[in-house]
């Protein structure tokens, strides 16, 4: 499995920028990972029971901190950080992000939900 050479945090854009061995670059915007954070709490622990979280647009990312040598943690100004990144998974988001992000823009529609908070 590729490994990341390069983990960047833009924090102005609000994009987090990786680089694998394989020559594979993603942009990650800080929106994107928060709503499809892997932690329990957003994926629950089946696949019917994750949450469509509304209201991140302008959420960011205030810390990066490694897991081992296999993921990374992302602490969002948003206070949530109980995700934990594996470096398959990150792989994952970036080779999958444009169904991924039209599908969550798909499900905030149909439940009348919004990017914007509050």
């Amino acid at each position: 499995m590729p490994q990341p050479t390069e983990i960047r945090l833009d924090r102005a854009a609000r994009v987090l920028h990786v680089s694998f061995d394989d020559g594979k670059e993603f942009a990650l915007p800080a929106e994107y990972l928060r709503v499809e954070s892997p932690s329990a709490e957003v994926q629950g622990h089946s696949p019917d029971q994750k949450q469509t979280v509304a209201g991140r647009r302008h959420v960011g990312i205030t810390a990066i901190e490694p897991v081992g040598h296999y993921a990374i943690r992302l602490i969002f100004d948003d206070r949530h950080d109980t995700g934990i990144y594996s470096w398959d998974y990150l792989r994952q988001l970036g080779e999958e992000q444009d169904r991924r992000w039209a599908g969550y823009l798909n499900e905030l529609a149909a439940r009348g939900l919004s990017r914007d908070p509050g």
